[in-house]
């Protein structure tokens, strides 16, 4: 019984620390306002990601795998949304000294609207429920398995890259290049999700 469960944890770690969207958005949270700041919108995207493992849990992805319009207005919308929430940070500097008008891209809503929006998360969440659940048992069981998998992978892991932001913002403060830069990968993570 264990081993059903090992390739499922594997994977989710794996899918949750790897740089995406979400990873690269929450860097350039840390490294703007700090960690702490942060919480909320590492909250949302906690909460945004059960919500999208529920749904697609009950068989939503399947709907939208069988509507192609539907799937590809989803996508771009999805990525269009991604691109804008990064970009509203293209004149920010990484200090952490200035809150005021950075902090709100960094709220709980915000963090709660990007894994149901993020084209890699579905895909992670359609192969856990798809590849890995089904050997886990009954649905109750999968259920709160993937959902609590994901939660906790998340808690870690999307601190982690946050943190991960945060010094590189105290060590390299009032960088608008470094910024810019991670800016650029996340649109680039974006649009490179949404072409697959």
């Amino acid at each position: 019984m264990v081993d059903n469960y090992v390739p499922l944890f594997g994977f989710m770690i794996l899918m949750v620390g790897t740089p995406g969207p979400a990873n690269l958005l929450l860097v350039l949270g840390g490294s703007q306002i700090g960690l702490k700041r942060c919480i909320g919108f590492i909250f949302g995207l906690i909460c945004g990601k059960i919500a999208l493992n529920i749904f697609i849990g009950f068989g939503f992805s399947i709907i939208l795998s069988n509507s192609p319009i539907l799937h590809e207005t989803f996508k771009y919308l999805s990525a269009i949304y991604m691109i804008w929430l990064a970009i509203r940070s293209w004149n920010s500097t990484t200090t952490q000294n200035n809150f005021s008008n950075k902090s709100h891209q960094f709220k709980f809503a915000n963090g709660l609207v990007v894994h149901p929006l993020n084209p890699k998360a579905w895909v992670m969440s359609a192969l856990a429920w798809s590849n890995f659940a089904p050997a886990l048992g009954s649905f109750q069981i999968q259920l709160v398995t993937v959902v609590l998998g994901f939660a906790t992978c998340q808690l870690f892991l999307h601190t982690l890259w946050c943190l991960i932001g945060s010094i590189i913002g105290k060590t390299i403060p009032n960088n608008q290049y470094l910024t810019r830069l991670m800016i650029i990968l996340t649109v680039i993570i974006v649009i490179w999700a949404v072409t697959l």
